[in-house]
C-alpha cells in the first residue's frame, strides 16, 4: 500500500478553498476592507497559503513564527503578520520573520525596538484595544491612545501601522457596529494627534466578517483577519445560524477513516464506573445492545471527538480515546466492515489538530 492511501486521510479541495477566499475577500474589498489570510488553523499547509496570496490576501498572519520560517523558506511572499502579542523571548525572531505584529504592551514594545535596533530593521505594529472579549487588548482607553502617540512620536524602528481589537473568542462577545464604532472612536483620537490616517484599523477576526455579510460595518474599519471563515465556512453558517451564506463552500476537507472494529456490543459500560483516560467522569446512557463500529482515529489526531460529523446518515459519534473513535452505526442503513472508509466534515478545533498531526496524510484535490 502506497503512502498516499495510509489513512486516516484528509482530503483538501484547493479549488473549493480558492473559491471561498475570492468569494470573502472580494466581498470586503467592496467595503473598502483587506483581509488577513489566517494560515494557522492549517498549520500553513504551503498549498492552501499559496492560494491566498493568489486571491488577494493582503497579508498572511499566523499566531506561530515557524509557519513564518517554513513559508518564507518555499519563496511564498508576504508581508506576514503575527496574531499573537509576542514573547520577550521570541522578539529576535519576530524582527527576523514577521513584517507586522500585534501589541498590546509597553514593556514589549519597547524591547522590540531595542531589537530593531540592534538588527537595524523596522517593524510596524497594531496596536490592540480590548472591547469586552477579555483576551489581549488595553482596557483603558486613554492608555491606548497614549501608547500609539508615543510608538509614532519615540520609536525610531517600531512603526505605528494601525489599531484593532479581537471579539468572539475568550469572552465569546459577538461583534456589533457599536463595537466597531468604539475601535473607529479611538483610531480617530489617534489620528488627530498624530496627523495622519493610520494604514490598518482591524475590525477582528471571522466573526467580525457577519458585519460585511450583513452590510452593517461601519465605514472606516478597513481591515479583517479571516482563516476560519474561508478555509471551513462552518461557524458562521452552522454555529451563528446564518442561513444565506450559500457562496461558501463548507466541504473544503474531507476527513476519511478507517473501520477497524465493528461488533454488537452494550451501550452501557460493564463493570464499577470510575474515570476515563482523561481524568473525565462520563455519563452514558443505557440503549440495550447496539451495533457500533470503531475507527482508527483518536483525540491526539483531533482533540474533540465529538465535534466530528459523519456525512453518511445514522451513523452517531460517541465518543473514543487517544487513538480510536467509537460510533453507533445501529441506524446506518448500509454495512460496514473493518476495512470500510467512513467520511467526516470538520471544525475548527479538529481541522486545527489534523492538519498538524503527522499521522494524518494530506491529500490535494482538485
Amino acid at each position: 500500500m502506497s503512502n498516499q492511501e495510509r489513512y486516516p486521510i484528509l482530503e483538501i479541495s484547493i479549488e473549493k478553498f480558492e473559491h471561498n477566499a475570492r468569494e470573502v475577500i472580494s466581498r470586503c474589498a467592496r467595503r473598502g476592507i483587506s483581509v488577513a489570510g489566517v494560515i494557522k488553523g492549517f498549520s500553513a499547509f504551503p498549498e492552501l497559503t499559496s492560494a491566498f496570496v493568489r486571491c488577494g490576501a493582503a497579508q498572511l498572519g499566523s499566531s506561530r513564527l515557524r509557519h513564518f520560517k517554513e513559508i518564507k523558506a518555499l519563496g511564498i511572499p508576504g508581508p506576514y503578520l503575527l496574531l499573537r502579542v509576542p514573547m520577550f523571548s521570541e522578539l529576535d525572531q519576530v524582527v527576523d520573520l514577521a513584517d507586522y505584529s500585534l501589541q498590546s504592551d509597553v514593556s514589549t514594545i519597547r524591547a522590540l525596538q531595542e531589537e530593531c535596533l540592534r538588527k537595524n530593521k523596522k517593524h510596524k505594529v497594531i496596536l490592540m484595544v480590548d472591547l469586552g472579549d477579555l483576551r489581549e487588548g488595553f482596557w483603558d482607553k486613554d492608555e491606548m491612545v497614549d501608547a500609539c502617540v508615543w510608538v509614532e512620536n519615540e520609536l525610531s524602528m517600531v512603526e505605528l501601522a494601525g489599531v484593532g481589537t479581537n471579539l468572539g473568542c475568550y469572552g465569546a462577545i459577538q461583534p456589533t457596529p457599536e463595537k466597531m464604532h468604539e475601535l473607529l472612536e479611538i483610531a480617530r483620537r489617534v489620528e488627530s494627534q498624530i496627523g495622519r490616517k493610520l494604514e490598518i484599523v482591524s475590525g477582528g477576526a471571522t466573526s467580525s466578517y457577519t458585519l460585511v455579510h450583513w452590510e452593517t460595518m461601519p465605514e472606516g474599519i478597513n481591515h479583517l483577519r479571516i482563516g476560519e471563515g474561508i478555509s471551513l465556512a462552518y461557524d458562521l453558517p452552522v454555529d451563528w445560524h446564518i442561513k444565506d451564506m450559500d457562496y461558501l463552500y463548507q466541504d473544503v476537507y474531507t476527513l476519511k477513516a478507517q473501520v477497524i472494529e465493528v461488533r454488537n456490543k452494550p451501550s452501557y459500560p460493564q463493570g464499577v464506573l470510575c474515570i476515563d483516560a482523561f481524568g473525565n467522569k462520563p455519563t452514558y446512557q443505557d440503549r440495550g445492545n447496539r451495533l457500533r463500529a470503531l475507527a482508527a482515529i483518536g483525540r491526539a489526531d483531533l482533540a474533540d471527538i465529538p465535534k466530528l460529523m459523519p456525512r453518511a446518515a445514522g451513523i452517531e459519534v460517541l465518543g473514543g480515546s487517544s487513538d480510536h473513535t467509537i460510533l453507533d452505526i445501529e441506524d446506518y442503513q448500509g454495512t460496514l466492515v473493518p476495512g470500510d472508509i467512513l467520511e467526516f466534515d470538520l471544525n475548527y478545533t479538529t481541522q486545527v489538530f489534523l492538519m498538524a498531526s503527522p499521522d494524518v496524510t494530506k491529500r490535494l484535490i482538485r
